[in-house]
């Protein structure tokens, strides 16, 4: 939230503007310097707006706010240098939303772990009419992460994550592998 700030000054006080006849008035004067005190924030922060709407300059209480304008996902635990960068590369993520590079780079920045992402679909092209497509005819998706210390909390974070950002009409499985064992949770949705 923004506040006043001790001393700060506006640039255009308002006893400059009244008539002639207040102008040397002492009582009209210190009327308008505790207005201007007032409105110097409100200057101030419209003189800087531009930088509210850049997640490098913003005040952090802002960036948090301007996240959820981009639909930027990350936490609000990051550090503020991460969250920074998560609402900056907002945009270029939604260009590959529902893709499994689009899932694997969400899944990253909500756990911290690179996901191995498999999917079933495909594209392709053929000068031949009735040419074989790629991937499989029933849609499937399968996220795999493996951490030392698999837990039912990461697995919904997961599940969650991948509910989020997946193709509406593909079902998929969650898997969380410890790093020395096998399956440690998951099943399909």
């Amino acid at each position: 939230m923004r506040v006043a700030i001790e001393g700060l000054a506006t640039p255009d006080p308002l006893g400059r503007r009244l008539p002639a006849v207040y102008a040397a008035d002492d009582l009209a004067q210190r009327l308008t310097d505790a207005y201007d005190q007032v409105i110097a924030p409100v200057h101030a922060t419209l003189d800087s707006l531009w930088a509210y709407f850049d997640p490098a300059l913003a005040p952090p209480d802002f960036v948090d706010w301007l996240g959820g304008w981009v639909a930027a996902g990350g936490g609000r635990d990051a550090a503020p240098d991460e969250r920074r960068r998560v609402v900056a590369g907002a945009v270029a993520r939604h260009r590959v939303r529902g893709t499994a590079a689009g899932l694997a780079e969400e899944i990253r920045l909500a756990t911290g772990v690179t996901p191995e992402v498999a999917e079933s679909g495909g594209t392709a092209w053929s000068a031949t009419p009735g040419a074989e497509l790629p991937g499989s005819a029933e849609p499937a998706l399968t996220v795999r992460i493996r951490v030392s210390e698999p837990t039912a909390a990461l697995e919904a974070r997961l599940r969650a994550v991948v509910e989020a950002n997946r193709p509406a009409h593909v079902p998929y499985t969650v898997e969380v592998l410890s790093l020395d064992d096998g399956p440690a949770a998951g099943g399909p949705r």
